[in-house]
């Protein structure tokens, strides 16, 4: 039976697609998630309230000749989880960190351009990387709100350096002051306010 799955803290596309046993394109693609779609643009980053439609289940039969083997691929899992490392404006090059993702362990060393990348499951809720340097970075996944709302600006501010007060959602005079600091560091008009093209140059930093 279809239903309207409410969002939570933390969910996205492919987390909740996989609860509920279907590729993430059928859920973003599908007709009844087109508005939602339009709206909020990445699968990745949904806002707590959200509607995603769960349809039905379609059985589908693959016809193949007996005492033959045969090779299934599933698709869809794992995701992959991407992380870039900077300090001072350059990218933290071939340091070794330690990364682990809901429980499990490994370790490893950034690429050329600071960055490391892994294999998750979809619904994974917690990557923690400690540097060998000692910092160490707790990153909640599915955390990140969309760019046009107030929340979802205070998070990248904070993910790069320039808000270190509550998240909250709330505007406020540090927050203006972050912005204005942000937009002065990357050639933008130094308003204080969250213009297109302020909101775009965080998503460009913070997701890619």
């Amino acid at each position: 039976m279809p239903l309207e799955y409410e969002v939570q803290q933390g969910d996205c596309i492919a987390s909740i697609a996989f609860e509920y046993g279907f590729f993430p394109d059928t859920l973003w693609n599908h007709a009844e998630n087109a508005e939602l779609k339009k709206l909020r643009k990445d699968p990745y980053v949904l806002l707590p309230g959200d509607l995603v439609h769960i349809p039905d289940k379609r059985i589908v039969e693959y016809p193949r000749p007996t005492e033959k083997t045969h090779v299934f691929k599933r698709k869809g899992v794992p995701e992959f989880l991407t992380i870039q490392l900077w300090k001072d404006r350059e990218p933290r090059r071939n340091i070794a960190y330690t990364i682990t993702i809901d429980g499990l362990t490994r370790n490893g060393t950034t690429d050329g351009e600071g960055i490391l990348k892994y294999p998750i499951p979809p619904n994974a809720r917690e990557a923690v990387v400690q540097l060998a340097d000692g910092n160490v970075y707790t990153l909640q996944l599915g955390h990140l709100d969309p760019v046009d709302t107030i929340i979802g600006v205070q998070k990248r501010l904070h993910a790069l350096g320039y808000f270190d007060q509550a998240i909250d959602g709330e505007a406020s005079g540090e927050l203006t002051e972050a912005i204005r600091e942000f937009q002065q560091d990357n050639g933008l008009p130094e308003t204080g306010e969250l213009d297109a093209a302020t909101r775009g140059e965080l998503q460009k930093l913070v997701e890619g």
